[in-house]
């Protein structure tokens, strides 16, 4: 096979490290912001509904997310191999792995996240919760599922374009999709009813559908996002440029390549939100309606601080396979510390925020047209609480997001991802579980101090791990011999 007629450029030594990664990186973090606003007003949309709606609509969310990410996981290492594709100069590997994370993705939504849409109100019948609440939360999230194909889509795209470095395509997607999101939610969540609190009016004719309105506008909002994309994938332009459309046929070792690297990655993420899912599910749902909402309110601005630094942690993994890719792991050093650095700042700042202004900012999910005053006070009373302890890891949690992205930049995505699974279900859930029992009168209290440990700790053995230095050696792509041999 011959490369495409233009090669992509290789790793610029003489860029200044910090207008480097803030030329990958705003538009990233712009696109996660987006994305967290959208999450956000959507939660407080639903808030208007009733505090009972907001931990529904966050239990169905993360348990969604939790199936959907299982297989995001591996897609995510599309930014890796494109990356250091493009560093090494092989337009080629950059259409190659593309297209695997499309197959890919869309394979393991018909084989995992479809039939797991079926089960989804058995699972969340075993739980505990009142009646009510495991319908709704059930709707939502067979909602998601059954629409996840336009996430995998979307996700196996995004990584595509960090990758080669142009993150302001998945900006432009992103935003149109969150406006396209909120306005959908205004129309199926209230309907003709509208919000009269707001001074908002309804849509005549069309019936309120609540937090399942909710699920349908972000299926919707999302399949606007991942067709802006895709359609720029399979232009001329990007055809002329890497030969996009010669390589559309499923390619099984480009595929087994990303499960390769991508299933420890997959297996952090997912075993990562779903011990998260089971935290406030059954950890804090043990202590009823009202701590889990005063639960998803603390975790709503928890989203809209690492949200943003997650765009870090995505242009940290596309620097550093870019420049390992280029044979240079200092300059993948140097970009990595510049990007933990800004994410730390902003991330601190959030923790500032969290402590001093915490009980107005959980009142934003609490004051709804029909919630009970005394519901709204016990709600803000409990997620005060919460706010603190979130307060005291944001820092450490910045660590985290920003390390986990350089370590997969660079290959390394086994260690993280078996740490990932030890340290999450051993202190988030085994350490929650022993301090709702054995100090009930913590309430939900317990569980998040068992969160909180975690994250401190996952940040110190991310940290240990990256400053060993084990990534540098790692080598992802073929050598051109090995290339050869296996095209015959």
């Amino acid at each position: 096979m011959t490369d495409a007629p233009h090669a992509a450029p290789r790793a610029d030594a003489g860029a200044h490290p910090v207008r480097e990664v803030w030329s990958i990186a705003w538009p990233t973090v712009l696109t996660m912001a987006s994305y967290t606003v959208m999450q956000f007003v959507d939660a407080v949309m639903v808030a208007q509904v009733g505090p009972l709606e907001v931990g529904a609509q966050g239990n169905g969310g993360v348990w969604s997310w939790a199936i959907i990410f299982s297989v995001v996981g591996v897609l995510s290492v599309v930014n890796t191999f494109v990356s250091q594709a493009v560093g090494a100069g092989r337009p080629h590997e950059v259409a190659r792995y593309g297209w695997a994370g499309l197959w890919l993705g869309l394979a393991a939504w018909a084989v995992v996240i479809l039939p797991a849409g079926l089960l989804v109100p058995k699972a969340f019948a075993l739980m505990g919760h009142s009646p009510r609440t495991t319908e709704l939360e059930s709707s939502y999230a067979q909602i998601l599922l059954l629409g996840g194909f336009v996430t995998v889509v979307g996700k196996a795209m995004s990584n595509f374009f960090f990758g080669i470095q142009r993150p302001r395509v998945i900006t432009v997607a992103a935003i149109a999709g969150n406006v396209v999101n909120v306005v959908l939610n205004w129309a199926l969540i209230f309907g003709e009813q509208g919000i009269p609190a707001w001074g908002v009016p309804g849509v005549p004719g069309v019936r309120p559908m609540g937090v399942a309105g909710a699920a349908l506008a972000t299926v919707i909002g999302t399949a606007v996002e991942a067709s802006i994309p895709l359609a720029l994938y399979l232009g001329r332009r990007m055809d002329a440029e890497f030969g996009i459309r010669r390589w559309w046929r499923p390619d099984l070792d480009a595929a087994r390549d990303l499960v390769r690297l991508g299933a420890p990655a997959a297996m952090q993420q997912g075993s990562e939100i779903m011990t998260w899912a089971i935290f406030m599910s059954v950890l804090v749902g043990t202590f009823g309606d009202v701590a889990l909402a005063a639960g998803w309110a603390t975790l709503r601005y928890m989203h809209l601080s690492f949200m943003p630094a997650v765009g870090f942690g995505i242009a940290a993994t596309s620097l550093v396979g870019r420049h390992m890719g280029g044979g240079r792991p200092d300059l993948a050093a140097s970009r990595a510390r510049v990007a933990l650095v800004i994410a730390v700042a902003y991330m601190g700042l959030w923790g500032v925020l969290m402590l001093v202004f915490r009980e107005p900012m959980v009142a934003v999910f609490a004051n709804g047209t029909n919630t009970p005053p005394e519901v709204a006070a016990e709600t803000v009373a409990i997620g005060s609480t919460l706010m603190v302890a979130a307060a005291f890891f944001q820092v450490f949690d910045a660590v985290g997001i920003v390390l986990i992205g350089a370590l997969r930049g660079a290959g390394d995505t086994l260690w993280p991802g078996v740490m990932t699974i030890i340290l999450s279900w051993s202190v988030i859930v085994g350490g929650g579980w022993a301090l709702v029992r054995f100090a009930p009168g913590l309430g939900p209290l317990g569980p998040w101090i068992a969160a909180s440990a975690y994250i401190a700790l996952f940040a110190g053995v991310l940290m240990w791990r990256w400053r060993r230095g084990a990534w540098r050696s790692i080598r992802v792509l073929e050598t051109p011999e090995e290339e050869a041999a296996r095209l015959g």
